[in-house]
């Protein structure tokens, strides 16, 4: 079943991946990745998700821990935290493949609800385990369904139900249960997430966050820092960052037009900070990345 998985992922990444070799699927929320040799450093505020690996290696970093994780294992992001990920296996014979899910909060709301009480376990929000089986059967049956397009606005809401509902049910249900508690403090948080996600650009206050969340400014504070690792603050620029290096990689704009498009009042600052979390200012870290790219060509 594994490798039947991995023949349907990769047959379809290959006929379908961007240049970025990301497959997205007409099935919302899910996506294949394939790349065929080791990448640089990639760095994201990633959403929740699981990536269920099928070939090769990848490392994600979060903070002070790493993990390194190959075929047969699966990658839980239970939080919207700041990453550095690289590829770190994979060749042209024997692509880097995975399968990425986003988490549905509102199927994990409804499946808790009908699943009764459990345990949850809080802490880290990121962490790797073996992948189930029941996980990868159900994963495969979703993937086959891209191949009769016709079936899949039909049938797809079952197969992502039936997944999360393995997901839940496996050695990750415990970290993805306290997405679907209502009024969780993950849940809370998450909505200051998205405040902060979708003004990227405007300064916020932690009043403000606080009371989208329903908490006071210092539970906000240590809440907020509990599921992301960052303070606010924190987690506000490191987005504002990597969007500016999004925006001058993938559309080639100017440095001082993105600086100020994520809010920066001053180009000098913007240069500073950048600098700081990604190790080269940013004309240094473009021309790099340019020449990464010819290389690879």
């Amino acid at each position: 079943m594994t490798r039947t998985l991995l023949d349907t992922a990769r047959r379809y990444a290959e006929a379908h991946a961007d240049a970025a070799g990301i497959a997205v699927t007409p099935v919302p929320g899910v996506a294949i990745v394939r790349q065929v040799s080791p990448t640089a450093l990639q760095y994201a505020v990633s959403k929740p998700l699981v990536a269920l690996v099928l070939q090769g290696h990848k490392r994600v970093a979060m903070g002070s821990d790493t993990f390194d994780f190959g075929a047969g294992e699966s990658l839980l992001i239970t939080a919207d935290v700041p990453t550095v990920s690289q590829i770190t296996e994979a060749t042209i014979a024997a692509p880097y493949v995975s399968l990425v899910l986003d988490l549905d909060i509102a199927v994990i709301e409804s499946l808790v609800m009908e699943m009764g009480p459990a345990p949850f376990v809080a802490g880290a929000p990121v962490r790797v385990d073996p992948t189930e089986g029941e996980v990868a059967d159900a994963a495969l049956r979703l993937l086959r369904l891209l191949d009769r397009p016709a079936s899949v606005p039909i049938l797809q809401k079952q197969l992502i139900r039936e997944l999360h509902f393995w997901l839940l049910s496996g050695r990750h249900g415990g970290a993805i249960r306290n997405l679907g508690v209502p009024e969780s403090h993950a849940q809370r948080v998450g909505r200051a997430v998205a405040l902060i996600r979708d003004n990227l650009a405007k300064p916020l206050r932690v009043e403000q966050l606080a009371a989208v969340a329903g908490m006071s400014p210092s539970s906000f504070h240590e809440h907020f820092r509990a599921v992301t690792s960052l303070s606010p603050l924190q987690f506000q620029k490191q987005l504002r960052l990597i969007e500016a290096r999004r925006l001058m990689l993938s559309e080639g704009q100017m440095i001082s037009h993105v600086a100020y498009a994520v809010g920066y009042e001053s180009v000098p600052q913007f240069t500073r900070e950048y600098g700081r979390m990604f190790g080269l200012p940013p004309a240094r870290d473009m021309k790099a990345a340019k020449t990464r790219l010819q290389t690879a060509a």
